[in-house]
């Protein structure tokens, strides 16, 4: 059921049009991101397996606030189909969570690697709800640190939107999503997931 799914939405996706706070200096260091140079195909496989995920979401965006909101759960990366693409399913709750907040997340993830233009196109979707994020977030791996784009609606406001994904060993993972009104100037970074692997290497 799950292949048939993740095909589906492989199909659909193939059809849509793809887009082609600054974050803490020890975890990524600032930079421009640019075509790759090398065959990527492989830059995610450091994701295979399952995680346990801690996440810090911002819910309150581009308007100075400081209160996040932390959850815990489990993160599962696969390939598709024996390709390079690959789905994450997505599951963490905060059952103390303020009033308000979203309290549960569950979400998935598809990535699909271009080979001719050698950048990954990467989709949220919720399957429960049958919504998927347009246009993909666009970006290729360099020295190690992926750099993803795309522009988006947030509340009214048209947000240049970065992921950035890096590692520092086989059993750890970094995560992080920043939002940018003046075009990458400046970030304010929203998400931040780290990951340990549920059975290390």
């Amino acid at each position: 059921m799950l292949i048939r799914t993740i095909t589906a939405a492989a199909l659909l996706i193939a059809a849509a049009p793809a887009a082609a706070q600054p974050l803490p200096p020890h975890v990524f260091p600032p930079r421009v991101a640019a075509p790759a140079t090398h065959d990527g195909a492989h830059d995610f496989d450091f994701l295979l397996g399952d995680w346990k995920a801690h996440v810090k979401r911002l819910p309150d965006r581009l308007v100075g606030s400081s209160a996040w909101v932390e959850y815990d759960g489990t993160d599962s990366h696969h390939s598709v189909l024996g390709s390079a693409a690959n789905f994450e399913e997505f599951e963490v709750d905060s059952p103390n969570a303020p009033p308000g907040a979203i309290k549960h997340i569950h979400a998935q993830t598809l990535r699909l690697y271009n080979p001719t233009s050698r950048q990954w196109s990467i989709y949220g979707f919720d399957l429960a709800a049958g919504t998927m994020d347009l246009p993909a977030v666009v970006g290729a791996f360099h020295d190690g640190l992926g750099e993803f784009y795309n522009q988006q609606d947030w509340k009214g406001r048209m947000v240049l939107v970065r992921y950035q994904w890096g590692h520092k060993g086989p059993d750890d993972a970094h995560m992080e999503q920043a939002f940018s009104l003046d075009g990458g100037k400046t970030w304010e970074v929203n998400w931040i997931c780290d990951l340990v692997r549920a059975k290390p290497r």
